[in-house]
C-alpha cells in the first residue's frame, strides 16, 4: 500500500498540507485583517478553526518533509491513529465553520439593512471560499490515511 498517492510521509501528502495551510491562512488573512469580523459568531468560528488548522497541517507538514529526506514512512498505528483522528475532526470542524460563514454572509447579503458593507461582504465571501477549498484538501487527506490505516 505504500503506492497510495496522499498517504502520510509522501510527496502528495506533503503537497495536500501545504495547500491546507495556504488555503487556511489565506481565509484568516482575508478574514481579519482590517475587517470587523468578531461582531458575528459564526465568523469567529470560522478564525478558530483556521487558527487550529494552520499549526495542524504545518506540523504534519514538516513531518511529511522528514520522512521524504529520511526514506522512511512513519507508518506506525498510533501515529496513525492520531493522523486520522485529527484530520477527521478538523475537517467536520473546518466544513462546520466554511458552511457558517457562507450562510452568514449570505444573510447579510440579502437583509434589508446595511448590514455588510460591499467591500466586506466579498472579504468575508472570500475566506469562505478559502476555508471551503481547505476542507477539501483536509477531507481529502483524511480518507486517503483511513484507507491506508485500514491496510495496515
Amino acid at each position: 500500500m505504500d503506492g497510495i498517492p496522499g498517504s502520510f510521509g509522501t510527496a502528495a501528502s506533503l503537497s495536500l498540507r501545504l495547500g491546507q495551510a495556504f488555503f487556511s491562512i489565506a481565509s484568516l488573512l482575508f478574514m481579519s485583517v482590517g475587517v470587523e469580523f468578531y461582531s458575528y459568531t459564526a465568523f469567529c468560528f470560522l478564525v478558530t478553526i483556521m487558527g487550529l488548522l494552520i499549526p495542524w497541517s504545518t506540523t504534519l507538514a514538516m513531518v511529511d518533509i522528514y520522512s521524504i529526506f529520511v526514506g522512511c514512512r512513519l507508518r506506525l498505528p498510533g501515529v496513525m491513529v492520531i493522523v486520522v483522528l485529527g484530520d477527521w475532526s478538523l475537517s467536520i470542524l473546518s466544513l462546520a465553520a466554511a458552511c457558517a460563514s457562507a450562510g452568514a454572509v449570505d444573510f447579510l447579503l440579502h437583509s434589508n439593512g446595511t448590514y455588510c458593507p460591499p467591500k466586506y461582504c466579498g472579504r468575508y465571501q472570500v475566506s469562505a471560499a478559502m476555508a471551503f477549498l481547505s476542507w477539501v484538501l483536509t477531507a481529502l487527506s483524511f480518507l486517503v490515511n483511513l484507507w491506508l490505516m485500514a491496510s495496515l
